[in-house]
Parts: C-alpha cells; sequence; structure tokens
C-alpha cells in the first residue's frame, strides 16, 4: 500500500429508520457523506441499500475497508447478527453478503461498540487507555475500552450495559429481565419521572404547565427545554436519573477499573446538571472509597457522527491487520 496516498475507510451505520454512512478520513474526519431511508422489514433491502452506499462512497477515493455499525448481538468473528433489535436478522450472515458483492475488507460491529471507539480514538477518552461510554438515548447503549482495545467478550457480545441490573426485581425491561438501568437511567426513563412529578404537582409549576401545553403527556422536547432553563422540576428528574447512573458506573468501577466514564447520547447534553449527581452517586455506591484513584467524568464530544467514523476506524485497523 503506498503510503503517500491517504486512504479512507468506509463506515456505515444501519439505524432502525435510517442508513448513515461516510468516507472517513484516517484522522477521524469525513470526507463524503450519506444517508438513505431503511426497509427495517426487508433485509434484502438494507443489503442493497449498502452495497449502493459503499459504491457511492468509494467513487473516486482510495478505501481500505468498509465498517458497518448495527444494533443488536453480533459474533466475535465481527461477521454474524446473532440478533438485531429493529431489524428483520436473526443469525443473519451479514458479512458473508456483502463480500460477495463488495472487493473490500469488510467487518460488521456492534452500533454502541463503534460509537464509543470513536469517541475513544478521536473523542473525550483520547487520554486514556481505559474508558467506558454509556449512551443515554432512548434507551442505555455502552462500550468498554480496556487496555486500548474494545472489549467484545467471548462470544463477541459483551458491553450491553444498558442491561446491568440495578434495582432487583424493580421495573420489566424490553430484554425479558427486570430493574435494567434502561429503565432508570435512559431518556425514557427521564420522561417517566418528569410525567411523574407533573402527577405530584411537581416542584415548581414548570413540569405541569408544560404537559398541559403539551396535550397531557411530556415530550422530549418540553423537557428539555425545561432542562436549559434549569427548572426545578425537570432537574429533580434528572437528578433521580442521573444517580441511577452513578449507581451502575460503582458496579461497573469495581469490576473494570475504567479511568473515565463518558456519556453521549441525547440527554447527555445537559452537561453538569447530569454529571453532578452522577459523581455524587458514584462516590456514595464506590466500594473502598477513598484507597482507589476515581475515574473522570466527561462529556461526549462526537455526536451524530460518531457511529459511522468508530465503524471505518475499525475496519481500517481489521484490514492492516489482515
Amino acid at each position: 500500500m503506498r503510503k503517500d496516498i491517504d486512504m479512507h475507510a468506509i463506515g456505515i451505520d444501519i439505524g432502525g429508520t435510517k442508513i448513515a454512512g461516510a468516507l472517513v478520513r484516517e484522522d477521524g474526519s469525513i470526507a463524503k457523506a450519506d444517508r438513505t431511508p431503511t426497509d427495517a422489514a426487508d433485509s434484502r433491502s438494507i443489503e442493497n441499500a449498502v452495497v449502493q452506499m459503499i459504491e457511492s462512497l468509494s467513487d473516486g477515493a482510495e478505501v481500505s475497508a468498509v465498517g458497518v455499525a448495527a444494533a443488536g448481538f453480533i459474533d466475535a468473528e465481527r461477521s454474524t447478527v446473532y440478533y438485531a433489535p429493529n431489524i428483520n436478522w436473526r443469525n443473519e450472515p451479514f458479512r458473508d453478503r456483502l463480500e460477495r458483492r463488495v472487493d473490500l475488507p469488510i467487518i460488521i460491529e456492534n452500533d454502541a461498540n463503534a460509537a464509543g471507539w470513536a469517541e475513544f480514538r478521536f473523542g473525550a477518552g483520547r487520554p486514556v487507555s481505559d474508558m467506558v461510554i454509556l449512551t443515554i438515548g432512548t434507551g442505555v447503549g455502552g462500550a468498554i475500552v480496556s487496555g486500548g482495545r474494545l472489549f467484545r467478550g467471548g462470544f463477541g457480545a459483551a458491553a450491553e450495559l444498558g442491561h446491568l441490573c440495578v434495582v432487583p426485581g424493580g421495573l420489566p425491561c424490553g430484554c425479558g429481565a427486570r430493574g435494567c438501568i434502561e429503565q432508570y437511567g435512559s431518556g425514557r426513563a427521564l420522561l417517566r419521572l418528569s410525567n411523574e412529578l407533573a402527577d405530584a404537582g411537581g416542584i415548581g409549576t414548570g413540569l405541569a404547565e408544560a404537559r398541559k401545553r403539551a396535550g397531557g403527556v411530556l415530550t422530549g422536547t418540553e423537557v428539555s427545554e425545561l432542562l436549559v432553563l434549569e427548572d426545578p422540576g425537570a432537574v429533580a428528574a434528572l437528578r433521580e436519573l442521573g444517580h441511577s447512573l452513578g449507581q451502575a458506573c460503582a458496579s461497573l468501577a469495581a469490576v473494570l477499573d475504567p479511568q473515565m466514564f463518558v456519556f453521549g447520547g441525547g440527554v447527555a447534553q445537559a452537561g453538569d446538571l447530569l454529571l453532578d449527581p452522577i459523581r455524587t452517586a458514584f462516590l456514595d455506591h464506590l466500594p473502598a472509597r477513598g484507597y482507589h484513584p476515581e475515574p473522570e467524568f466527561m462529556i461526549a464530544e462526537l455526536v451524530n457522527d460518531a457511529g459511522v467514523v468508530g465503524a471505518a476506524d475499525l475496519a481500517r485497523q481489521f484490514a492492516e491487520n489482515k
């Protein structure tokens, strides 16, 4: 491979409603981007869309590899999707299907792993070797970097951090278990907590008034607007959510000993309003507090592009090590 040529990699991020793609430089910057709707019920349609996107993004560029990120359980070989919650994939040999049509090295990666890797390589995690990221969106996703390597586990499906149990016998989760952090530390949980406070008369009047304006049920937009204004009720709901996340982080720290926790996703845009209660609860639940270095707590620097950038970088490394 010539060293005087800027070799790009392609990252594809398959979501339940859209497929995003990018031609990514070695420094993590994006040279070209594309997106198209996802036909989640038709696996062949998704395959065709990904192939077309690869062809479009690679036109006129030197491309070394392709990384495809998707929500779900991916095998250790980064080839087969065991299960995808938002797409009709069950034991789908997606890499094999793509390699029949695309003459490039290809990997399939969990979307949270890809986003976490991007944050480690090019975002807030750059100064450390061991990092845990939690993405706080509709649910809770996560990724673990240990010793500078992405941790996938023996079967490839590690770091489903949203399903760490924090309340034994607690609220039912979509995974089939109860008490998962996803039910207490996600954007959906923030809405539930905010509506409960509004039902109880709230703290102040902001939540109740916003719910009335919204037609009876608060949405993420109303709660976000109230957080920007630091409305006492919205802040109280966020504080409770942060307490649950801090408790989960203390358990993760006891096992993984990371130097840094990074928080991404829409809810993380609240910044210190979220981090402050996380730090407090973390210290309240941390074993042997005071006898151990404490990790940093940071907000993710990469936002919407993390999935494609991480998938591309992981694919580039895969191609270099073949």
